[in-house]
C-alpha cells in the first residue's frame, strides 16, 4: 500500500489543519493555491500581480514535490471576475508554452475566495518516482 505524504512550501502554510498538497505515489493534489508571496507574506493587490504569484506558487510547489510544470495534469482556476481570464492566459502561456503539451484547465467565477484574493487555483499532477 502506498503511503500518503503531505507537501508543504515554506511561507505558504494554510490556516486550517490541511497540507498545501498531498501525494500518494506519483499523484499529487492540492488544496487552494493562493496568491500570497511566501517570502513577504503579502498578497499583491492587482490581478496581474496575483496571477503571477499563483503561478510562481505552483512552480514552488512542484519543485518541493520533486517535479515541475511539465507534471501538471490539470489546473483549476477560481476568479473573482471571470473577465480577468486574459491575465490567467498570459501566465498560462508563459508556464506552458508548447501548445501541444498543456494540461487540462477549468476556470470558475466565484465570490468564495479568501479576503483580498482575486484568484486562487488548485492542481492535479503526476510526478514519476
Amino acid at each position: 500500500m502506498m503511503k500518503r505524504r503531505s507537501i508543504e512550501v515554506q511561507g505558504l502554510k494554510h490556516k486550517n489543519p490541511i497540507p498545501f498538497a498531498s501525494r500518494i505515489g506519483p499523484f499529487l493534489a492540492t488544496g487552494v493555491i493562493f496568491p500570497k508571496n511566501p517570502q513577504t507574506g503579502e498578497t499583491p493587490t492587482s490581478i496581474e500581480g496575483q496571477c503571477a504569484q499563483v503561478f510562481d506558487n505552483v512552480r514552488a510547489l512542484m519543485k518541493q514535490a520533486g517535479g515541475g510544470p511539465e507534471n501538471v495534469l490539470k489546473l483549476t482556476v477560481f476568479l473573482k471576475d471571470k473577465s480577468q481570464r486574459p491575465h490567467v492566459n498570459d501566465q498560462w502561456v508563459a508556464m506552458f508554452p508548447e501548445e501541444e503539451s498543456r494540461p487540462a484547465r477549468h476556470v470558475f467565477a466565484t465570490d468564495d475566495l479568501s479576503e483580498g484574493d482575486l484568484i486562487e487555483a488548485e492542481i492535479l499532477a503526476v510526478i514519476p518516482d
